[in-house]
């Protein structure tokens, strides 16, 4: 079972110490026994330091996904967002937000929505 709901907490995402997301609207998803991934909108993305690239791959609980390269100072992380565009309905709530895997970047959650 897919859940989704507010994280209701900051989430910053840095890559070779940039921010390049900070959030107070993410979406935390939660399935079966895999750690939470949170979800965060477009519009609190630094968009131009993301590379979509031609990998995809298909969750047959959340449909097709599309995928980015990070780029920072002469850095890259390869594939390290993903997207899903056209959900599944089920999880309609998580369409064209941001995921980020935590092995490519470091993720700070905490600090509260009021901040």
């Amino acid at each position: 079972m897919i859940t989704t709901r507010p994280a209701q907490t900051r989430v910053r995402v840095s890559f070779n110490g940039e921010v390049i997301a900070e959030s107070t609207a993410a979406l935390v998803l939660e399935e079966r026994n895999y750690p939470p991934v949170y979800y965060l909108p477009r519009t609190d993305v630094k968009m131009e330091r993301l590379i979509r690239t031609s990998h995809t791959s298909y969750c047959p609980h959340k449909g097709h996904a599309t995928y980015y390269s990070i780029s920072n100072g002469g850095q890259t992380a390869k594939n390290a967002v993903w997207s899903y565009e056209t959900p599944i309905e089920s999880v309609a709530a998580i369409r064209e937000l941001l995921a980020f895997y935590p092995d490519r970047v470091s993720i700070e959650i905490g600090g509260g929505a009021g901040r």
